[in-house]
């Protein structure tokens, strides 16, 4: 009996430790200052979120600003031998980022276990403000190929602030840690493109504000880099505000020994969950169409007419973008929320993806629309749609992850999840850009002619989104968060 109450002594002692549901915890461990946010009952952190957003916002930032330019960069650069050859040399340059950072994706993982989540995010950061800057200043192709590798594969954060939205925010605000995530990323989609579109080649587009021997000038895509990394140094400033959440509590080497024993027996764990995997796998297909499909919509819309585009300009593309990427963000503040209590994050993924493919079959005739003003708010009208049910299918991938784990492995699965998920938005461009300038030579083709074939490579992956939410290969207990050991 003494054994027993002794045994139930030291495990009073030691939950709080760990969960510190009181706001008790180590006085040392920053983990356990911040514990309390997540107690039951604790309120929603906005201020923390608002933060938490400018870093991510700082962060995908330099992933979607540069579509709208890329076909005039790459042209600009003399490295492609014809007009028809740009989208293969933009493929590669849109995916020179997701490579770096798959390859570098577990590591960041490991660092943020390691030294704590804002070590990470500092680093992250830090790597936008050099290296966007170094693309800014590229003046070959193989010089901004390295600058773009190289920044992915310091730019580890996405992952990180996946499992810190979790870690302060109570269980049942989860929805809501998981929803900045998806509104930051949105607003960045509204930003970027906008300022890639407005900002590139400035000299040529505001003669009177940039002469032609201006920096500007001689660095046409230098700007947008420089706003960019604006925004990166406020969310330097940003970080410190932001509570540190990893537990560092050993205080001998048992300890030590105990928590890596525990730690590969959860990365264990994590390997065998089959719901898991199932989630990831819906994640990455929905997320190579749809990095895919921002590259191939900018190439496809400023290309010329008669190769099946619609001839936009790169400030056209940026004004598309960037209000489509508003109406995302309002659904995903207002909409999704309700969208996914009712029907549940499995058939969000689904609809969305299944009431895409009719939308991209529908795009290849645009280029039939001779009328500007009507074929303006076609385009409009259809990529608003298209961003929307990007939300719903993007942020229910999202809550499928971490659906599938207990939150003590939530970190380590959104690691995961984010490295794999590289690889796919790696080859989404480079497979996207190869589509199109092969789609170029194929004007005539009987079966799939020109840019047909672009969207239908485009709904091969919505499809295969769709067929991935059902059972038995993605299980029904997906829907639900898993219950938690008390």
């Amino acid at each position: 009996m003494t054994s027993a109450a002794r045994q139930a002594e030291v495990q009073e002692q030691v939950v709080p430790l760990l969960v510190s549901k009181d706001g008790g915890g180590h006085p040392d461990c920053p983990g356990c200052k911040a514990a309390h946010l997540q107690r039951q009952n604790a309120p929603v952190p906005y201020k923390l979120l608002g933060f938490l957003g400018i870093v991510i916002l700082g962060n995908c930032l330099p992933i979607s600003v540069l579509y709208p330019f890329v076909y005039f960069m790459v042209k600009d650069f003399h490295v492609a031998k014809s007009d028809e050859d740009i989208g293969y040399y933009a493929g590669w340059l849109g995916s020179s980022f997701m490579a770096g950072r798959a390859v570098t994706g577990l590591v960041w993982g490991r660092i943020a276990d390691k030294y704590g989540r804002k070590s990470a995010m500092y680093l992250g950061i830090t790597s936008v403000l050099v290296f966007n800057t170094l693309f800014g200043l590229s003046t070959n192709f193989a010089m901004a190929l390295a600058t773009r590798f190289i920044l992915g594969s310091f730019n580890g954060v996405l992952g990180v602030v996946k499992a810190y939205a979790s870690e302060i925010c109570s269980e049942e605000h989860q929805a809501v840690g998981m929803s900045t995530v998806g509104t930051a990323w949105g607003l960045g989609l509204i930003i970027g493109p906008s300022l890639g579109g407005f900002l590139a080649q400035p000299a040529e587009k505001f003669p009177n504000v940039f002469t032609k021997g201006s920096i500007f000038a001689r660095f046409p895509y230098l700007l947008q880099a420089l706003c960019v990394s604006a925004i990166a140094v406020v969310a330097l400033f940003v970080i410190p505000a932001l509570p540190e959440t990893l537990h560092k509590h050993h205080n001998t080497v048992k300890d030590e020994e105990s928590s890596v024993d525990k730690s590969q027996e959860e990365d264990q764990s994590i390997w065998t969950n089959w719901p898991l995997m199932a989630s990831t796998a819906v994640y990455c297909f929905w997320s190579l169409h749809d990095i895919a499909y921002t590259e191939t919509f900018s190439l496809w819309s400023v290309s010329p007419r008669a190769y099946g585009g619609l001839g936009f300009t790169s400030s056209n593309v940026g004004a598309v973008l960037g209000v489509s990427g508003f109406a995302m963000l309002v659904a995903q503040s207002l909409l999704f929320p309700v969208v996914a209590r009712l029907i549940g994050a499995i058939r969000s993924c689904r609809y969305a993806a299944l009431i895409t493919i009719p939308l991209l079959v529908l795009y290849p005739f645009f280029n039939k629309i001779h009328n500007s003003t009507w074929t303006h708010l076609i385009v409009f009208s259809a990529s608003i749609m298209k961003y929307v049910l990007t939300v719903a299918a993007m942020t229910g991938s999202f809550m499928l992850i971490n659906n599938t784990v207990k939150q003590r492995q939530r970190g380590a699965a959104n690691g995961f999840s984010v490295s794999v998920v590289s690889v796919f938005k790696a080859i989404g461009p480079a497979a996207g850009g190869i589509v199109f300038a092969w789609a170029q030579t194929r004007q005539d083709a009987w079966f799939l002619p020109g840019d047909h074939l672009v969207f239908f490579f485009l709904n091969v992956f919505a499809f295969l989104t769709v067929i991935s939410t059902f059972e038995p290969f993605l299980p029904r207990s997906a829907d639900k968060l898993m219950e938690e050991d008390i």
